[in-house]
Order: C-alpha cells, then sequence, then structure tokens
C-alpha cells in the first residue's frame, strides 16, 4: 500500500479508467432529471465495477512481478492475515477512487449523491466487492490470461453485490423511504459476512493451488 501510495500507478489508472467512464455516459444517456435518478445507479456501480477490476489486476500482478507475494506466504503468519490486509488495501483504494469520481459524478448527473445512504450504500457495497475481488485476483494471478480471466470470475460472484448496491443506491437518490432500502442493506451487509467469512477461510487453499 505505501509502494502505491508513492508510485500512484495503479490508482492513477483507475481514476482515469473511471473519470472516462462517467463522462461517456454523461454524454452517452439522457440526463434529464427523471431519467438520470433512473440511470445514475447502474452508471455509478458499472464504473465502480469495472475500475476496481482494473485495480485488483494491478495491485495483484504488482506483487507477483516484484515477489513480494512469495515472500509474504513465507512468512511465519496466518496467511488468512494476508487475504484480510490485501482486502483492506484494495478497499481503501477503490474508496479513494469513489472519493475523487463522485464529485465530477454529483455534476455531471445533478444529483444530491453525497447523502448519508448513498455513502453507507457504497461503503457497504466497496467492502463485499473489494472482499471477493481479491480473493479471485489471487486465484488468477498466476494464469496467462489474468487481465482476462479475473473480470470473469468476480463479476458473476459479485452479481449480488451489485444488485442490491444499484437497488440501495436508486432507493436513496429518490428519497425514498429507509424501509423501501432496508431490504437491499441487509442484503449487502450479509453478502459482506459471508464473503469476508468464506474467502478467509479459503485463501490458504487458494495460494497453495
Amino acid at each position: 500500500m505505501i509502494t502505491e501510495l508513492r508510485t500512484r500507478e495503479m490508482l492513477s489508472s483507475m481514476l482515469v479508467f473511471a473519470l472516462l467512464t462517467v463522462l461517456i455516459f454523461s454524454f452517452a444517456l439522457d440526463l434529464r432529471a427523471a431519467t438520470a435518478r433512473q440511470t445514475a445507479p447502474g452508471v455509478l456501480w458499472v464504473t465502480v465495477a469495472f475500475a476496481g477490476s482494473l485495480g485488483l489486476s494491478r495491485s495483484m500482478a504488482q506483487e507477483e512481478q516484484n515477489r513480494c507475494f512469495d515472500g509474504m506466504l513465507l512468512a511465519p503468519m496466518d496467511r488468512s492475515t494476508i487475504y484480510l490486509g490485501k482486502a483492506i488495501g484494495n478497499f481503501f483504494f477503490i474508496t479513494l477512487v469513489e472519493a475523487v469520481v463522485l464529485p465530477v459524478f454529483a455534476v455531471l448527473f445533478n444529483l444530491p449523491v453525497f447523502r448519508a445512504g448513498v455513502l453507507l450504500t457504497l461503503l457497504l457495497g466497496t467492502a463485499g466487492y473489494a472482499g471477493v475481488g481479491t480473493l479471485f485476483a489471487t486465484m488468477a494471478v498466476n494464469t496467462r490470461a489474468r487481465e482476462v480471466m479475473l473480470p470473469i470470475l468476480l463479476l458473476p460472484a459479485a452479481v449480488p453485490v451489485l444488485m442490491a448496491a444499484v437497488r440501495a443506491t436508486g432507493g436513496f437518490l429518490e428519497a425514498r423511504p429507509l424501509a423501501d432500502v432496508a431490504y437491499w442493506l441487509r442484503l449487502l451487509v450479509v453478502y459482506d459476512v459471508i464473503i469476508v467469512t468464506a474467502s478467509t477461510m479459503l485463501f490458504d487453499f487458494v495460494v497453495e493451488e
């Protein structure tokens, strides 16, 4: 994480990709108030998903190139700690990208994205996506076509978290009562708990393979 904060290679590529995605969608879609609230949640989470996928792939590739990952595996520590550290790092970088993209998104789509509910949904959705993404990025890192394999593995597994995040974000943007959105928030929390717990238990098996 410290190395990436110094070089900013992965972070800059994620930011450029995310900003371009938001900009292209803003020109391609009808952004009148009625339609913007319907399309904006999908645009936001497509941006997060693909920028996050790019960051996950680059993160593991850098670890593999520098042989840092092998060094961590040789360290006398529980390997679940390695997973949690990587997942927290990936969560941090995706959240950092979101913090830069959100103001641009708010201006282009003219929507109140800084509501507490929207921000909570972003945190819960990003946590789940980073959790499952870290596991699959570790699985894909030693394959020949890891840039292709990671989205193929990750996106189907991330469908529940992305679906729930889109629905919850849409509900908060439309100022619906909390009761209308609570189901999707609960789904996000349950997904996060299950995926992080399962990934922590499976990580040792994944790195051995």
